[in-house]
């Protein structure tokens, strides 16, 4: 785990209490935004069905397109949100958190979709939260039995545990409020020029991006042909 992550973490507890109303209830609004539409946003399945007339029906290069075009727009919103430094903090962080956790979940959502995977099921929702913690931390989670099972096997589980989604949901607060807040210390205190943080804020949120893509293609793994 990187400096600014890990100062992050220790930071993250306390971030709640300093900014009203960023709670685990957040993530679960992030997801149903990115799988219903949100603004010029459409449906997650929608815009992987897109991708994947654009490519011919070709599963692979449509899920490829898919994590190519949110890359992008992490960078983008990565960007906008770190441009103000500290004056902004209170303001910009929050919008940062949410607008990552925003285009992640669509992603992840749509490669869901393309791999044959039903986002109206509990279930698969919970798999595509669990998605965002990346792999490392899913091993360390699941290693320490904090979660039962990778995403994959949270998705095909016999049944949908109720207990899971206020579990992940803490889960992915916790890391999302932790990584933004290493980055957010990095970019405002390691570079003091406000454009250049928005540089590395664009940075980060577009390579972490791109790593939670490539995970949770190779996680979910295809269930139906089609």
């Amino acid at each position: 785990m990187s400096t600014s992550g890990s100062i992050g973490r220790r930071l993250a507890p306390r971030i709640p209490d300093a900014i009203p109303g960023l709670t685990t209830a957040f993530v679960r609004e992030a997801l149903h935004r990115a799988i219903h539409g949100v603004g010029p946003l459409p449906p997650a399945a929608h815009a992987a069905e897109a991708q994947l007339s654009e490519q011919r029906g070709d599963v692979e290069r449509a899920v490829h397109e898919v994590i190519e075009n949110h890359v992008r727009y992490a960078g983008a919103q990565g960007f906008v949100t770190n441009l103000g430094g500290v004056v902004t903090a209170a303001v910009a962080m929050p919008a940062n958190i949410t607008g990552l956790a925003l285009v992640q979940c669509r992603m992840i959502a749509g490669i869901a979709h393309l791999h044959g995977y039903d986002l109206q099921d509990p279930r698969v929702r919970n798999a595509v939260l669990a998605c965002l913690l990346g792999e490392e931390q899913i091993d360390k989670l699941v290693r320490k039995r904090r979660l039962p099972a990778p995403p994959m096997a949270l998705a095909t589980a016999p049944a949908h545990d109720p207990d899971l989604d206020r579990i992940i949901s803490a889960e992915v607060a916790s890391d999302l409020i932790a990584r933004v807040a290493g980055k957010r210390l990095a970019s405002t205190i390691g570079r003091r020029v406000p454009v250049v943080g928005g540089l590395v804020g664009a940075g980060a949120d577009g390579f972490a991006t791109w790593r939670v893509g490539r995970y949770s293609d190779r996680e979910l793994l295809p269930r139906a042909t089609r």
